[in-house]
């Protein structure tokens, strides 16, 4: 079993093969399960990803009317204009705001590596999909791609906002997409480790500070920009570009940085945005309640 992506490359170099076949072996052994029902389990994740993306772009909002609708806002304003940031990257915003747009209704998401994260992979996913014209297998292999280095962060760090603030999740998932697009764009194991390394050090110290305690603001566009990081990341591994600092150390770094942030940045919608003065109008607009 490999516990840092160090070990991860370096069996995908060893064995001469993806990395998300050294996480679909890990699945096999751990799990003591077959090949078949690994792949078909990754197989639902991705029919429910691809099932959110389109709910999204027909519209939904939340109950709290907070969030909702971005999704189909930056679809239209594709077809009306020349995006400066470009197609594929917007469409990856989109995307990823849409899914977490759906999280926010209450519909059902995937969570990679959590909910509040939802929409980094699917929606890096099914926008580098126009360009790369992945088969069915390369998509779900880039799930288990992303798995094996979401695998990595979980055991060496934490994933979650409670405990380490947004960097845990929109960084990891950025990271975790960014890995995953090198694979399917056909870089190597190595430069799939410089893209997530490239794409968490730019997240590093990200706070958790949901207004109100809700998951959707700033969470729905913070995935956007976890979504636009994976995508130039991914390009710069791609031409070639490294991290100085390593992979592990990176993951490292954000633990540490985790720990030493207070609790009022980590998911308690006591501090940060969740505290600015439209903040706390919101929450008393929301809830009744003074904040």
């Amino acid at each position: 079993m490999f516990r840092t992506v160090a070990e991860l490359v370096e069996r995908a170099e060893r064995e001469d093969i993806l990395i998300s076949e050294v996480m679909i072996r890990q699945e096999m052994d751990v799990k003591e399960r077959s090949r078949e029902e690994v792949y078909e389990q990754m197989e639902r994740n991705l029919e429910v990803m691809e099932q959110a993306v389109e709910d999204s772009l027909k519209g939904v909002e939340s109950v709290t009317g907070l969030t909702g609708g971005d999704a189909v806002r930056v679809q239209n304003y594709m077809k009306e204009n020349t995006p400066l940031s470009g197609n594929i990257l917007l469409d990856a915003v989109s995307k990823a705001m849409g899914t977490n747009e759906v999280n926010a209704a209450m519909g059902m998401i995937c969570a990679t590596p959590t909910a509040g994260s939802a929409g980094v992979v699917p929606g890096t996913l099914f926008a580098v999909k126009n360009q790369l014209n992945p088969t069915h297998d390369q998509m779900i292999r880039y799930l288990f791609t992303s798995g094996a280095f979401g695998f990595v962060v979980a055991n060496n760090a934490f994933i979650s906002g409670a405990a380490g603030g947004c960097q845990a999740e929109v960084g990891s998932a950025g990271a975790m997409a960014s890995a995953a697009i090198v694979e399917m764009a056909g870089g190597t194991p190595q430069q799939c480790s410089e893209a997530f390394a490239m794409t968490l050090k730019n997240m590093l110290g990200l706070v958790c500070d949901p207004v109100a305690g809700l998951v959707e603001v700033p969470c729905v566009k913070r995935n956007a920009g976890g979504a636009s990081l994976a995508i130039v990341s991914a390009d710069l591994a791609l031409a070639g570009v490294t991290s100085r600092i390593p992979c592990d150390e990176v993951i490292g770094a954000m633990y540490r940085i985790g720990q030493t942030m207070p609790s009022e940045l980590r998911e308690t919608g006591e501090g940060g945005l969740a505290d600015t003065p439209t903040g706390r109008l919101l929450k008393e607009k929301i809830f009744g309640i003074s904040s």
